[in-house]
């Protein structure tokens, strides 16, 4: 997957350097940022496809920029991967569970990075998919991207739009965090099964206000159902 768009937002100058480096190379167009506010301004002249953002930045953590990023209407469905040396348990939650779809550990090759990078434009871009999928009050516009419950719009990040679709497409049948792995982030690329919990945790939020998180149940020992039958 070539020809995309994205904004590399680190303040350090030789790894930004480097990052562009490898990205051009696997023919990536590559914008780039020192701070949250150039890659604010950047964003808004010309929205990218999808960000690295550095955890540590001069003028505002990545976790914030990300936060913000999923707050704005404008870029709320903008995919994040964020980059950081931290590589504790709960570190990694903490950025997913601010919006980030994806995270990686630094020193990483560029190898990894382009295989990230791909696998999360595989599952957050639009595809040529048409058509409307209903289920348990919940109705979802596979062409339009949108999803409503009871009639009201529901605000997704492209990971969970993406688990919810696959959770609708496949109802009442138990998958395991593993299964939910290969099939929502692909096989290629290592993520820990700890992932499908942050995700699962933030689609139900989402749905809360419609009193429809229920749908998505956990089934102990085993993993997640979607199902509009009372657990």
């Amino acid at each position: 997957m070539t020809g995309r768009q994205i904004l590399v937002v680190e303040d350090e100058k030789s790894i930004r350097d480097m990052i562009a480096f490898g990205l051009r190379r696997a023919g990536f167009e590559v914008l780039e940022a020192e701070d949250a506010s150039t890659a604010r301004g950047k964003i808004a002249d010309r929205r990218p496809d999808l960000l690295l953002v550095d955890w540590m930045l001069p003028d505002q953590s990545g976790l914030d920029l990300t936060r913000a990023i999923r707050r704005d209407k404008e870029t709320e469905d903008l995919p994040v991967i964020m980059l950081t040396a931290r590589a504790a348990e709960q570190d990694k939650v903490s950025g997913l569970e601010v919006g980030a779809d994806d995270y990686l550990t630094k020193p990483f090759s560029t190898r990894e990075l382009v295989a990230r990078i791909n696998a999360v434009l595989r599952r957050t871009l639009p595809g040529d998919e048409a058509g409307t999928i209903e289920s348990g009050g919940l109705k979802m516009d596979t062409l339009g991207h949108r999803v409503t419950a009871a009639g009201e719009p529901v605000s997704l990040g492209p990971t969970e739009y993406r688990l919810l679709k696959f959770f609708m497409e496949h109802p009442e049948r138990v998958y395991t965090r593993g299964q939910l792995l290969d099939r929502i982030w692909g096989g290629a690329v290592y993520i820990e099964e700890r992932t499908v919990d942050v995700h699962v945790r933030r689609l139900r939020k989402a749905l809360e206000p419609s009193g429809l998180d229920a749908l998505v149940q956990t089934v102990r020992g085993s993993g997640y159902r979607f199902s509009a039958r009372p657990e």
